[in-house]
């Protein structure tokens, strides 16, 4: 049997010649697209599949999943048609965490978020700690993409 052929960037199927059933492999490709264009995450990432996911609900998946999840660390896993759908991410893939709002965005190892700044204290030394906390937030904007500074 041959590999399933598929899109060099997402992995989603791509129909054969002469091949039976077309109809699943399309779907399942509708189905990854679904889930991944304009990709929403309630949650993660988690090492346990939720108990109770609706449909068409997804989630990132930790570095140690454990039970359904077991051997797709830090996929994204979407629960369709009664069962997990995995999707493996790509270095630069962004995604919306809904849990907080976070986008977060995988760097070719792992799912990292947006950083926490430290809001200046008052006191005699103010414009070092506000220049100090400029920098930190320039450095966050720039790290999600939303600022390249010069």
């Amino acid at each position: 049997m041959t590999d399933m052929l598929a899109t060099p960037r997402l992995a989603l199927p791509l129909l054969a010649v002469a091949q039976a059933q077309k109809e699943v492999t399309h779907n399942e490709a509708l189905v990854l697209l679904d889930a991944l264009v304009h990709a929403a995450v309630l949650d993660g990432p988690l090492a346990d599949p939720p108990a109770d996911p609706a449909e068409g609900q997804c989630w990132i998946v930790g570095a140690d999943p454990t039970g359904a999840w077991s051997g797709q660390a830090m996929a994204i896993a979407c629960w369709s048609a009664g069962g997990w759908r995995f999707a493996a991410p790509r270095a630069g893939m962004r995604v919306t965490r809904l849990a907080d709002g976070a986008r977060l965005r995988f760097d070719d190892s792992s799912w990292t978020g947006p950083g926490t700044i430290a809001a200046p204290a008052g006191g005699s030394t103010i414009d070092s700690e506000a220049r100090s906390v400029i920098g930190a937030l320039i450095l966050q904007l720039e790290a999600q993409g939303l600022l390249i500074s010069g």
